[in-house]
């Protein structure tokens, strides 16, 4: 059936599933249920909503989140490379700097582009 190392990890799924299904359980039966107009109305960063939800927004902040996204992602790339760094050798340290050289390409194109320019 199961083997006997992986017990523990089913027994953590369980009661973590159990946890969960009590804590969700508990609040829907003890917590307040009062509807009023200031729950009901929408958040937006503890500012009065304004316009409608389907407003357009410029290209550029999305441009921005795709940047950020990209090179917060490069980077954990380079975690497991720098923890083998030694054992690599002159062949990791190349490889590595042709992948920030590309990365660092495309970070003078976005600049010279403008994508990092906010108005």
């Amino acid at each position: 059936m199961l083997d006997t190392q992986y017990m523990p990890v089913l027994i953590m799924f369980v009661v973590a599933g159990a946890i969960v299904t009590l804590m969700v359980n508990a609040s829907r039966l003890f917590g307040p249920r009062n509807r009023t107009e200031t729950k009901l109305d929408t958040f937006e960063c503890g500012n009065e909503s304004s316009g409608s939800a389907w407003g357009r927004f410029s290209v550029k902040f999305y441009l921005t989140a795709i940047l950020f996204i990209v090179f917060d992602v490069e980077v954990v790339f380079m975690y497991p490379w720098a923890l083998v760094f030694r054992e690599l050798g002159w062949f990791g340290m190349s490889s590595m700097a042709i992948f920030v050289s590309v990365l660092a390409l495309g970070l003078v194109y976005e600049w010279r582009k403008g994508a990092l320019e906010w108005e």
